[in-house]
């Protein structure tokens, strides 16, 4: 028997409901699918005999049904090429649906997105990765199927072990580290962790950690940040506080490093007071004018939690995190992560295993690196030569840069980039409303995303918007 849609037919789900007939209640449910949309123009349609088989009613009433149909407009048909729902019959409640409830109209979408938190997912490695894929795959054992344990695939975790040493200076070994589903996740796993009492957030930083962590019950408190990074020194003064949240390699978003001075400072304040400093690492390993500073974590593995992620290094569609433990913490963090928690394919554990071990993790990053590093030195370069008054502020090192504004400006500037087809961010997004010290004016520009061949005219567009020199 071929194996064929003409042979086995589509599913199609129909409510035959209501009243009259089986004829007229299917001719009310097919009209309704197409005017719905759900059955979209040039849809072919299960042939007679397997809908009406699937309906469990006669061949001849689903084939009279189809010939109404047809002679009203709403299905063609054709010999040797079935019963199709008719190209004029368009859905007539769609477009008012899309325009209410779906997405802007293309024409006010900006051209180019330079907001935050994307790398150059075109650049994702698929080659490379699918033949780790394969490779993976074929020596996976039967269990890598199943569910998996909530600290993740073993393989993964002892690779991790090994890289991080090796790559960013973290003290470990496979049972303290625990996989996740992304960054967000990690922190929430931790918040919940902790329990109750506050958590220190620098003061310039995404909203959405903010609100994860209130929503595990803690509170957060804003540390302040200035051009030598988070205010660590101010943690001693914070009662209460159970943990600090920081960004010590590249302050996100203003891109200044920890000054090794309150480096010590946040460790010695969780020593101190049994406390935890959980270490975002989120671009850690894109440093381009010198060797990345170390993690934190090195300096005091029992009172520094160390997250990385995938996200920024491959692509966020990987869902691939990794949390490195205090021991202290591994059993109460496994606890909650065992109960109802999503957990990372593991599939896709055993390709990343895969893909670090087999030295393609570190080529890929090396290319990225030369990659991220031209763009940035393009926009520095294209600022110093036509607009020489706008500054940029923080270290050569991750996927965007700070453009520093006069006051009262960034409102009009970012509208200002929106007119010229660029989506951006002001810095006074990422403030903490909760902060004492005002934010300052600036534009936080990603340069990860737009592809190579496009990047001067955006850059082009970009310098339109910014304010003229005096």
């Amino acid at each position: 028997m071929a194996n064929s849609w003409a042979t086995f037919g589509r599913d199609l789900h129909l409510d035959l409901s209501g009243p009259g007939g089986l004829r007229a209640a299917l001719l009310r449910a097919l009209r309704e699918a197409v005017r719905s949309g759900r059955l979209a123009p040039g849809t072919r349609l299960p042939s007679s005999r397997s809908l009406a088989a699937d309906l469990g009613i006669a061949r001849n009433t689903v084939a009279d049904a189809y010939a109404e149909l047809v002679a009203e407009g709403w299905l063609s048909a054709r010999q040797g090429s079935g019963t199709r729902v008719a190209e004029r019959a368009l859905p007539r409640t769609a477009p008012a649906a899309r325009r209410t409830s779906g997405p802007p109209h293309r024409a006010g979408r900006p051209r180019f997105d330079l907001t935050a938190g994307t790398p150059d997912v075109a650049a994702f490695p698929r080659t490379a990765w699918l033949a780790a894929a394969r490779r993976a795959l074929t020596a996976a054992p039967s269990e890598a199927f199943g569910y998996g344990p909530p600290a993740g695939r073993p393989e993964l975790r002892a690779v991790l072990a090994d890289y991080l040493a090796r790559a960013r200076g973290v003290r470990t070994d496979p049972d303290h580290i625990v996989l996740c589903t992304g960054f967000m996740q990690g922190l929430a796993l931790l918040s919940r962790t902790l329990g109750a009492g506050r958590l220190a957030t620098e003061s310039y930083g995404l909203g959405l950690h903010r609100d994860v962590i209130a929503r595990a019950g803690l509170r957060s408190v804003p540390l302040g940040v200035d051009e030598h990074g988070a205010r660590t020194e101010e943690l001693p003064a914070l009662v209460g506080l159970r943990a600090a949240l920081l960004t010590p390699a590249h302050q996100f978003p203003t891109g200044v490093p920890l000054h090794p001075d309150r480096r010590a400072a946040a460790v010695n304040w969780a020593r101190a007071t049994g406390g935890y400093v959980l270490e975002d690492d989120y671009d850690g390993e894109f440093r381009y004018d010198r060797q990345p500073v170390g993690a934190l974590q090195g300096l005091d593995p029992d009172h520094v939690v160390y997250l990385g992620t995938a996200s920024k290094s491959l692509a966020p569609a990987l869902r691939l995190a990794w949390m490195v433990l205090p021991d202290r913490l591994v059993d109460p963090l496994l606890a909650v992560k065992g109960i109802g928690e999503w957990q990372s394919g593991q599939l896709e554990q055993l390709t990343l295993a895969e893909f670090i071990s087999s030295g393609a993790y570190d080529r890929h990053l090396r290319g990225m690196r030369l990659r991220y590093r031209r763009r940035r030195d393009q926009l520095v370069a294209a600022l110093a030569d036509r607009a020489p008054h706008v500054h940029v502020s923080g270290i050569a090192a991750g996927l965007h840069a700070v453009l520093e504004l006069p006051p009262g400006t960034e409102q009009s500037i970012v509208q200002a980039a929106r007119w010229q087809g660029l989506a951006l961010d002001g810095l006074r997004e990422f403030h903490d409303p909760a902060a004492p010290t005002p934010p300052r004016d600036a534009l936080v520009v990603a340069y990860g995303t737009p592809p190579d061949h496009s990047f001067a005219g955006v850059l082009d567009a970009l310098i339109r918007a910014l304010p003229p020199g005096e």
